[in-house]
């Protein structure tokens, strides 16, 4: 495939796609492609540049579109050659959809396929893509945003002579065996960001009730052809752990009862709505591999699901507020998603799975020659801070910048002035 080449105000950007093996450790069972995105400033175009690749969060979810050069982008490119990574699975790489698993015979065989789709997986294909895009000898510098800094960690575990310099933001990992240790922390953190939100919008308790109530009593189909469950209807706490997550949650509240035919109705826009703010369905990866990216040699057992029940405050009463949920996933996920429950017999075989490899190499670690910094959200509802510093005390050398000036998207939402900070920690001028 032609490595197509555009040029949008401020950008230019060029294709590129890998063609590497699905298992790297054993190269004949078969290839997948990896789709990346070359992006340099006009002005820097025949200029020789140091490579910046990015780890996009998720897992599950493809880099970024560049729309302008605006953000960490326009930081990064004043002295970068940017590399945005479709990690494998997703975007423009060979993609992982319940539609293209179905041409797997058995479940066993798409729980196979899917446990070649962890960070140890990605990384491994940035090193095969950066000796093919650089040369051998040339390293290339690394930012990992939330599950992209469980990436670079992993990264600077296995094949630490390919970075340069390494940069994360809200992703360092737990140094854990599986997740029970992370839920029991963010569950907490997820109680903290409810008892926030209705302390802003005191008007929503009743109005979550009144929701919860018309779920309970009615049968409501998304758009997409799922019905609308309470549990389901409650992640939307998904949100929460952004900046702009109460408002968003609030303002899709505003419109959820119109007046139909039969009186009380929940809308259109407010179907909608919720269903662009679960991302479930569109990155099944996600799905079924986000409990699974913390294991190392043991199951998950549907961690999130076992956890929630030591936090009573979950349980619906109509004497409290109904509490939202966070970014966990469920076993019943894949009952109540209707495009998830094609793979609800591989979620359970992966769930059940002991056989993980470890992903962090604590000695590898301490040892460390790698410069690396990190920001540390203090308040932070997906990667808990106490676990990171926990983490961050075995790799030698990371500076940290912990803040509570902003949240778990800032790299996102004020990428330019978060990028800028750690590049200016990275080369110690502050």
């Amino acid at each position: 495939m032609l490595n197509k080449t555009h040029r949008i105000p401020g950008l230019i950007l060029r294709d590129h796609n890998f063609s590497v093996p699905l298992d790297h450790s054993h190269p004949d069972k078969g290839k997948i492609t990896v789709f990346g995105r070359e992006i340099v400033a006009p002005d820097q175009e025949k200029n020789e540049l140091p490579w910046l690749i990015f780890f996009q969060g998720g897992p599950g979810f493809h880099a970024p579109r560049p729309m302008d050069n605006s953000g960490w982008l326009k930081q990064a490119l004043k002295e970068f050659r940017v590399f945005l990574l479709d990690q494998r699975g997703t975007g423009r790489s060979t993609p992982v959809l319940p539609q293209t698993l179905t041409r797997f015979a058995t479940p066993e065989d798409q729980a196979n396929y899917l446990k070649h789709f962890r960070a140890d997986a990605i990384v491994q294909d940035a090193e095969w893509i950066r000796k093919e895009l650089l040369g051998e000898e040339q390293k290339w510098s690394a930012l990992g945003q939330s599950y992209g800094g469980f990436c670079i960690t992993h990264y600077l575990s296995t094949a630490p002579d390919g970075l340069r310099e390494a940069m994360i933001t809200g992703g360092i990992p737990p140094q854990t065996d599986q997740p029970d240790e992370v839920y029991r922390a963010t569950f907490q953190r997820v109680i903290d960001k409810n008892i926030l939100y209705y302390a802003r919008y005191p008007g929503d308790i009743e109005l979550v009730h009144q929701i919860i109530d018309f779920l309970d009593r009615n049968i409501v189909t998304l758009p997409g052809g799922s019905h609308l469950t309470p549990r389901m209807f409650r992640q939307l706490g998904f949100e929460f752990g952004t900046s702009n997550g109460f408002e968003t949650v609030h303002y899709l509240l505003e419109n959820a009862f119109v007046q139909g035919k039969e009186g009380d109705e929940l809308s259109y826009t407010f179907l909608r709505g919720v269903e662009n703010a679960l991302p479930f369905e569109l990155a099944p990866i996600f799905a079924v591999l986000h409990e699974p990216i913390y294991c190392q040699g043991s199951p998950s057992n549907w961690s999130a699901e076992r956890i929630q029940r030591e936090f009573p405050v979950f349980e619906i009463n109509e004497h409290q507020p109904v509490y939202f949920t966070g970014e966990m996933v469920y076993a019943w996920m894949f009952d109540d998603y209707q495009n998830l429950r094609s793979l609800k017999p591989a979620a359970e075989i992966l769930a059940t799975n002991s056989n993980w490899p470890r992903l962090y190499n604590l000695d590898k670690l301490r040892s460390n020659e790698v410069p690396v910094v990190a920001a540390v959200y203090y308040d932070d509802m997906y990667v808990d801070r106490l676990l990171s510093e926990r983490m961050a005390d075995n790799i030698k050398g990371i500076r940290l910048w912990i803040t509570n000036e902003h949240e778990h998207s800032a790299l996102r939402m004020h990428g330019e002035q978060v990028f800028g900070r750690l590049l200016q920690i990275l080369r110690g001028e502050i």
